[in-house]
């Protein structure tokens, strides 16, 4: 790698400082040998150094603030370190501690990182932009209104903070060059009183903008993706729920567009149903409910989370069984804390008036002239899948587990019940995995939102492990795969192809006889996963750009080489060597 900056300024440089790691060579050619001490270590040292330092902070917000401080050192060591303590760290420097770290921002404030839009600034957007992406290879564009914050809401300016996190997943475990995309926050004001009344509060501290100002800020900015960088990736993070789905909807036909609060977490959920129906289908006694079609979906909490998750299993309804939008459409039964959504007019994931849910409303409810309860639903759909986004801690009560199990199991005794209380954090979930299984005899397939330890339970004799449905599993890989295809489109069928992929490494669809395993990959893995998922989106991205499909050897050709392709740009913590060159890398 050829340099053109040297001494202090390539120290200060967290893409290219190596720290102790300079060689001799290059600590004289780029002046370097008065300015760190003697002794060269290798990565590894350093990580172990780093390591020990990070240990003696005893809080996870300090560990975060450490490894922030890292970040803005040395990207390399930074990135190394994570990679060798992957499940540890992750935690620390994502969900959940970075939600606290946001939430505390402006008093934790020491520099700016990613590219800060502010409304009131908005008509000199195009040069602030062009300020840090002129001259740069650009893939992915990470970007918030920090309206719906990791479950704890309007974090205004601080939500740069989660733009940030999830650049760094599509590194760490996406394998994407961190000096290939950039953390955006659009700062449009905040409602949270607490920023607003804070005197240290950092963002522009004024109500949220709304309506037709709000939404022309935000296609200035998309705009200006769309001009200078329009083979990137777009992805939009934590907007509040109206605002989520009206902005991919808008944009999602002409760029690559990504919305991981809906899309990331509709794939991952998929992906572990996938999973689910493949080890169920195998002990099914009358051999039917193989398809995503032949389930009945009982999705508790409609929300981005709940209706992102019943569109994306919809979707792959409509693709993968060839079924129409309606008919894929009453697979789903949407209950919130009004109870169960119907509705005299048709509305997508309503149930129609005609199925007459007044009649059989719970006697004795509160508000028994228009509320049906989760227990009724259950009790009158007897669902296969039953999905939990509510943050409703405990909703999934025995008689509601019990009453789905036993219905299932009148039906055909072989079907097992798969149960995913996926909200978050984990003091939120609507069932723990153990009392889940617990009340099932064991027969659950259980997946979860939150990590949970496996379950030493003594049903059938088995240790039962507990998958963790983390969007971390798969976002990355979509990216990835979107990136190195160049898509000008994130299609529904790249979406499913990187849930079959992940679907298809499940420890309990790789062995050869279930016997507990997770319905998703550990997350130590996620690395190997999320390449494998980016291969698999690339594919079906070359696929749906030809004009003709190809025969079965030119098929074979082109997927070797989006797979040697995709092997070739996978971005690793090492150190590269350098040569000073007055002609070379500034930044």
């Amino acid at each position: 790698m050829r340099l053109a900056i040297r001494g202090e300024q390539l120290l200060t440089s967290p893409r290219f400082n190596k720290g102790t790691g300079f060689p001799t060579n290059e600590r004289k050619a780029f002046g370097l040998s008065s300015r760190i001490p003697y002794r060269v270590n290798t990565i590894d040292e350093q990580c172990e150094r780093a390591y020990g330092q990070l240990r003696a902070r005893d809080t996870p917000i300090r560990k975060n603030t450490f490894l922030q401080s890292l970040k803005d050192q040395n990207w390399t060591l930074y990135y190394a370190l994570l990679s060798r303590h992957l499940k540890e760290l992750v935690p620390i420097i994502y969900t959940p501690t970075e939600g606290d770290a946001i939430a505390s921002y402006s008093h934790l404030f020491r520099r700016s990182e990613g590219l800060y839009l502010t409304f009131p600034e908005q008509d000199s957007m195009e040069q602030d932009f062009l300020e840090q992406t002129q001259g740069r290879e650009i893939d992915l564009f990470v970007c918030t209104d920090s309206e719906a914050i990791l479950g704890i809401g309007d974090q205004g300016v601080g939500g740069i903070g989660i733009s940030t996190a999830k650049s760094t997943m599509y590194t760490l475990v996406g394998g994407l060059d961190p000096s290939r995309s950039v953390s955006v926050v659009l700062d449009v004001g905040t409602n949270n009183e607490d920023l607003l009344n804070d005197p240290l509060y950092v963002g522009w501290p004024f109500s949220r903008v709304r309506g037709e100002e709000y939404d022309n800020f935000v296609d200035k900015f998309v705009q200006l993706v769309r001009k200078y960088y329009p083979h990137s990736l777009l992805h939009f993070e934590d907007f509040g729920v109206t605002n989520a789905h009206r902005i991919l909807d808008r944009y999602r036909d002409t760029h690559a567009a990504f919305n991981d609060d809906i899309q990331g977490t509709g794939a991952v959920t998929l992906a572990c149903i996938m999973a689910a129906i493949g080890v169920s289908s195998r002990s099914s006694v009358k051999g039917q409910g193989k398809r995503l079609s032949d389930q009945r979906y009982i999705i508790l909490g409609a929300g981005s989370a709940g209706m992102g998750i019943a569109v994306q299993i919809r979707d792959a309804m409509i693709t993968a069984d060839g079924v129409s939008r309606e008919a894929a459409n009453l697979r789903f039964w949407m209950v919130d804390r009004e109870g169960l959504l119907y509705h005299p007019s048709f509305e997508e994931f309503y149930r129609p008036a005609s199925e007459k849910w007044d009649e059989i409303i719970r006697v004795g409810a509160d508000d028994a002239s228009t509320r049906v309860e989760l227990l009724d639903t259950v009790k009158e759909v007897k669902p296969t899948v039953l999905i939990g986004c509510s943050t409703a801690s405990g909703a999934f009560t025995e008689e509601v587990v019990k009453a789905m199990a036993e219905a299932l199991q009148q039906e055909d005794p072989g079907t097992k019940p798969i149960i995913m209380p996926l909200s978050n954090p984990g003091k939120l979930v609507e069932a723990k995995p153990e009392d889940v299984l617990r009340w099932t005899g064991g027969r659950a397939l259980v997946a979860t939102g939150s990590p949970f330890g496996n379950v030493n339970i003594d049903i059938q004799g088995k240790e039962k492990d507990i998958a963790e449905c983390n969007n971390a599993l798969i976002y990355p890989g979509l990216g990835f795969g979107a990136i190195l295809s160049k898509s000008r489109r994130m299609t529904d069928t790249m979406l499913l192809a990187g849930a079959r992929r992940l679907a298809a490494l499940s420890p309990a669809i790789t062995s050869a006889r279930y016997a507990g395993e997770a319905l998703l990959p550990d997350f130590d893995d996620a690395p190997r996963v999320n390449f494998e998922i980016g291969v698999a989106v690339a594919e079906q991205a070359v696929v749906e750009g030809r004009e003709h499909a190809a025969d079965g050897e030119e098929k074979e050709r082109i997927l070797h080489e989006v797979r040697e392709h995709a092997a070739n740009n996978v971005w690793v913590p090492v150190y590269a060597k350098y040569i000073y060159d007055e002609g070379g890398l500034k930044e």
